[in-house]
């Protein structure tokens, strides 16, 4: 089986050869390939080769394109900072009065330079690897996450306290989840196998299981359902400790969640196997980045132990896998995954 098929099997709820492994490695592969994180998020030519390098090296099976957790947000007018050798990040928000939503414009995520930049990346990569190796384009942040950009995450917990403001928090999650939509419509568009976003402000390490239930779960819903029309399969990122939503997680119909080590990864076995694909999660700075090749590989034999009995799983670090991590732990984790 090539790569692609290992992770069709695990979707299909099949066995495959060996344990599919799907890495969150962005950061390492562009510090791997000699470049800085803005050498990297500026060309696609060098995002893909990042990978194509990455992938030749480590004999995987699905890339995960990523390239920060602005882009969106940018797009829709947040101000953004953009590092020599860290990803971008978010400089506060752009609506400092939540009533400010009802003068927006509509989105248009595909005029943005950036937005472009990550696409193209993901067709190089499709063109390059064919049906061998699994693209999942990730597709930035779900529409809870935006919002919480666009007016700051302070500002935003403090409006979905206050009642009165109820119609416009329903406005934000609105013009955001026509942001999200759009890039979803995009990254299918480049050929990427599966589509995914991360909303990790929508986790109880955040809000509580009652606030994600109203403000960030129908959202998430409603874009794992624009996935599947497009035929595509949806992965969900959150996050932190999620072992108190991840019935409701289950709920919006995604089919793969990838989540952190501090989630209880038994209860997330028991609550998915049969039903959804478990992704990760070992810890990726506690374990992968800072931890021995026998660490990793410790780490990884407990966790093939709890999902020896369902082939819906993938293997992964719990988010995204730090630059600096050493490449004998991260061939200690993939040789592990082979012999089990």
């Amino acid at each position: 089986m090539n790569g692609k098929q290992r992770i069709e099997a695990a979707l299909r709820g099949d066995r495959a050869d060996r344990i599919p492994v799907m890495l969150h490695n962005f950061l390492m592969a562009a510090r791997e390939a000699g470049m800085t994180q803005r050498q990297y998020r500026e060309d696609p030519e060098k995002i893909a080769k990042a990978f194509i390098q990455a992938v030749e090296t480590y004999d995987y099976d699905a890339i995960v394109v990523d390239v920060d957790t602005a882009t969106l947000a940018g797009a829709l007018g947040v101000p953004v900072d953009f590092p020599d050798d860290d990803p971008a990040r978010c400089e506060g928000g752009c609506l400092p009065e939540l009533a400010a939503v009802r003068d927006l414009a509509p989105p248009d995520v595909a005029a943005d330079a950036r937005v472009r930049v990550w696409l193209e990346s993901v067709r190089l990569l499709k063109a390059h690897f064919g049906e061998e190796i699994y693209l999942r384009g990730n597709c930035d942040q779900a529409p809870f996450s935006l919002a919480s950009m666009l007016r700051s995450p302070a500002e935003w917990l403090m409006d979905l306290l206050d009642e009165d403001q109820r119609e416009d928090v329903e406005r934000l999650l609105c013009h955001c989840a026509e942001a999200s939509e759009q890039f979803l419509r995009l990254m299918a568009a480049t050929g990427a196998d599966m589509l995914s976003n991360g909303d990790s402000p929508a986790g109880p390490d955040v809000i509580s299981p009652a606030m994600y239930r109203s403000f960030a779960q129908p959202w998430e819903r409603r874009i794992a359902e624009l996935a599947h029309a497009l035929d595509k399969p949806y992965l969900l990122h959150i996050c932190g400790n999620t072992t108190a939503i991840l019935a409701d997680m289950l709920a919006t119909g995604a089919d793969v969640f990838e989540l952190d080590y501090k989630t209880d990864v038994r209860a997330a076995h028991a609550c998915f196997k049969g039903r959804a694909v478990f992704c990760g999660n070992l810890d990726p700075s506690g374990v992968l980045a800072l931890g021995s090749p026998e660490r990793v590989a410790t780490h990884t034999r407990e966790l093939l132990a709890v999902f020896a009995d369902n082939p819906r799983f993938i293997l992964n670090a719990g988010c995204a896998i730090p630059p600096a991590t050493p490449s004998a732990n991260l061939r200690a984790m993939l040789q592990t995954a082979r012999e089990g």
